[in-house]
């Protein structure tokens, strides 16, 4: 068992703490309602044309490339203002405060998380997680990739990441090792893909919700490994 300060705990944003689903239905809603089906549909196809280009879902830069074919709308400028104003805070799943206040007491913790530069940190900002954590947020655009600088801005003996993608658990752990304990939040519909979900391995500990960190053994007191 090491001391606290010799473990960190890594959490996901999207669908981990907050639930990013229901965010996308809203702006669906909102698209269609102030723009139309059609219109909703080509900015989703456009949306899932840079996530597989970029690697993640950039919804700013959406709404920048579906402005291309309609410039000489202005009402697709308000789109702007809907989504860095949207009400995050109001989109945590249940208990993930808690969960967060909890780990803080466990040892050190952080956001590791992916995105744009703009409408990620304004997502973590707006909904408080920022604050909670006193500005202890990682945003790269592939967090796998990145794990020698986070190493080297948060130093420790073992971590624990938290994420909904056990494709992203996977690879972490494929570099890590024993130094890492995953940890599977089957929330979103990606933790619910089961023709995904079976491409790769099982996580060290699987989670129903976010807010079972209250309650699971693994997380009662500091330790290293399982």
């Amino acid at each position: 068992m090491a001391d606290c300060n010799d473990v960190v705990y890594l959490v996901d944003v999207d669908n981990t703490l907050l639930d990013n689903d229901r965010v996308s239905s809203d702006l669906r809603d909102k698209l269609a309602q102030d723009f139309g089906k059609e219109c909703e549909e080509q900015y989703w196809q456009i949306l899932e044309q840079l996530r597989t280009e970029l690697g993640y879902a950039d919804y700013l830069g959406a709404l920048q490339r579906y402005r291309l074919s309609h410039m000489h709308d202005p009402d697709i400028l308000l789109m702007s203002s809907f989504l860095v104003d949207y009400p995050f805070a109001d989109r945590f799943y249940p208990r993930a405060v808690e969960a967060l206040q909890k780990l803080k007491t466990l040892g050190r913790t952080a956001i590791l998380s992916d995105g744009d530069v703009v409408f990620q940190p304004r997502k973590v900002e707006r909904s408080g997680i920022a604050a909670l954590l006193e500005g202890h947020v990682l945003i790269y655009i592939h967090k796998e990739r990145e794990l020698d600088d986070v190493e080297q801005k948060y130093p420790a003996a073992h971590y624990f990441l938290i994420d909904d993608k056990l494709r992203i658990l996977a690879a972490v752990k494929r570099i890590w090792g024993e130094r890492v304990t995953t940890v599977f939040v089957k929330q979103g519909h990606y933790a619910h893909d089961e023709q995904e979900i079976a491409k790769y391995p099982a996580a060290d500990i699987t989670l129903g919700g976010i807010g079972d960190i209250l309650t699971h053994d693994a997380f009662k007191q500091p330790i290293t490994r399982l």
